[in-house]
């Protein structure tokens, strides 16, 4: 191989690497560390872009690079526009924040409703499947508990779950939602539930968990 084919590939990935380092940045800043910046964030979620371009950490990207970042990212997870009054560009996280944002525009979801799907995806991981089996899910640090409306690579399915995944737990969103569990859709597609008072979702909630790799099984709920 050349030598210039192989500076071609390393500036391709160094490119890749550094928007992948960028969009980690912003999800942390937006989902985040706001607040430890001293970044004011609206209630909605926005931020204005040059703000958060004027951080030390920022100082390599430019907003050309945010405006690629977002248009590229294949999970959707950060949406751009226009403050309505002052025309300043802002940026905000869909989903995945803990600290709480009150006007994320969440669409809820109401039982019996179109857009209301009978059971959901939890992407976790086989370790975790004996705690998650006997105490139920948990949004931790986390606003909400994600889940997705397939596993990865279905039909419609953009975000929900890391694609690293090898357990999906499937959650009756029927039977929680008649227990007066609520859930919500984000703008980038992922169904999201703060759970019950404790930020659960039970056992009693799981149709079936199925091990994802190397084959998919299903694995017993009890």
């Amino acid at each position: 191989m050349s030598s210039d084919r192989r500076k071609g590939r390393r500036g391709k990935h160094s490119a890749e690497d550094r928007d992948v380092q960028l969009s980690k940045s912003l999800s942390y800043v937006l989902r985040h560390g706001a607040s430890k910046m001293g970044l004011q964030m609206s209630t909605d979620g926005f931020i204005y872009v040059e703000d958060i371009l004027a951080q030390p950490q920022f100082s390599s990207w430019c907003l050309d690079d945010v405006k690629r970042v977002v248009e590229s990212n294949d999970k959707q997870r950060f949406k751009l526009q226009f403050h309505p009054e002052n025309a300043r560009l802002q940026i905000r996280a869909n989903q995945g924040h803990s600290v709480q944002v009150n006007d994320l525009e969440l669409r809820p979801v109401l039982a019996g409703s179109p857009d209301c799907p009978p059971e959901a995806v939890h992407g976790s991981y086989l370790q975790n499947w004996t705690s998650i089996q006997q105490h139920g899910l948990t949004r931790m640090k986390r606003t909400h508990i994600h889940l997705a409306p397939g596993l990865p690579g279905e039909k419609g399915v953009i975000s929900g779950m890391r694609k690293d995944c090898d357990l999906a737990i499937f959650i009756d969103v029927t039977k929680a939602l008649s227990d007066g569990l609520q859930f919500f859709w984000s703008d980038n597609g992922v169904l999201l539930t703060p759970g019950d008072t404790e930020g659960k979702l039970l056992p009693k909630y799981f149709s079936r968990a199925l091990r994802l790799r190397p084959t998919r099984t299903l694995l017993p709920l009890s």
